[in-house]
């Protein structure tokens, strides 16, 4: 038993793989929370039935008014089109609002425009989720181990309880600024996103009738096609928003691709072999 649930009513703006996870390890790590869920109809049919809502609000405003946590599980450009109405109607109590979108600098620029009174805003990013959406693929276990990006005033009251909250939910909060965040997935998030993209249009494109050469393809082609399967929809407003800094990485990431092209025919590839072999390796380690 995690203890004493440092928040006792939630509300989960989006009920999707994020949000329906993170409501699914709320309750199953603080059973006596009250969660109360925002979204499409049949979505929140679906969550009531897994259990992890244990009310369907009747709207925006019945979701965030009994709230001391808003936890905000929509898409980048519907979270900003809605943070200026959920600050209004949470101005007047103490409540923590947070949200888990993967880029920040936005979001949390629009928050401090609007939020006001005694509401606060802790911008979040769970560095976990799986290339399929949806609450039908929701996992109360989808956080356990996974970094979870803060960014706000780590000694705020009500974020050092979301902290806590975090940690007990089974996550690794890492703390820093919207600016850098933005940066540094950029490179290791949304740039692997798109090159799973590119490389699948290359193996579209070169696809005969005869169905070569995608009908030789292996495992290595499925594993690294798997950020493929991801839906447009997810990452319209991620490109939208981190457009600068996904430009820079594309730049950089076509720079590798000119030098290895430009030395195919020498024996000069080993030292980014070896480089290669040394990052998975890192990333092995940290499973």
């Amino acid at each position: 038993m995690a203890g004493e649930a440092p928040f006792r009513n939630i509300a989960v703006l989006g009920t999707g793989l994020i949000g329906g996870s993170f409501a699914l390890a709320c309750r199953a790590t603080f059973p006596d929370v009250s969660v109360a869920g925002w979204d499409h109809p049949e979505v929140l049919r679906r969550a009531a039935e897994l259990g992890a809502v244990t009310r369907a609000a009747a709207g925006l405003a019945d979701a965030v008014s009994n709230a001391d946590l808003v936890y905000i599980a929509l898409p980048i450009g519907a979270t900003l089109d809605l943070l200026p109405e959920i600050a209004s109607l949470a101005s007047a109590s103490d409540v923590l609002i947070t949200d888990a979108a993967s880029t920040k600098a936005a979001i949390c620029r629009a928050a401090a425009q609007h939020l006001r009174g005694r509401a606060c805003f802790l911008g979040g990013h769970p560095l976990a989720g799986r290339e399929v959406s949806g609450i039908e693929h929701a996992d109360a276990g989808l956080f356990r181990g996974a970094n979870y990006a803060l960014v706000g005033e780590s000694g705020a009251p009500s974020s050092a309880r979301f902290e806590s909250f975090l940690r007990a939910l089974g996550a690794r909060p890492v703390w820093i600024d919207a600016e850098t965040h933005d940066w540094a997935v950029g490179i290791v998030s949304h740039l692997p996103q798109l090159a799973a993209i590119a490389l699948a249009g290359v193996v579209n494109d070169e696809t005969d009738e005869t169905g070569l050469p995608l009908s030789l393809a292996g495992s290595g082609l499925r594993d690294t096609l798997r950020l493929a399967g991801s839906p447009y929809g997810v990452w319209r407003d991620v490109c939208l928003t981190n457009r600068d800094n996904l430009v820079r990485s594309l730049d950089r990431y076509i720079q590798a691709l000119e030098h290895l092209r430009g030395t195919l025919a020498s024996r000069d590839l080993e030292p980014q072999f070896t480089a290669a072999n040394q990052i998975y390796k890192s990333l092995r380690e940290l499973d």
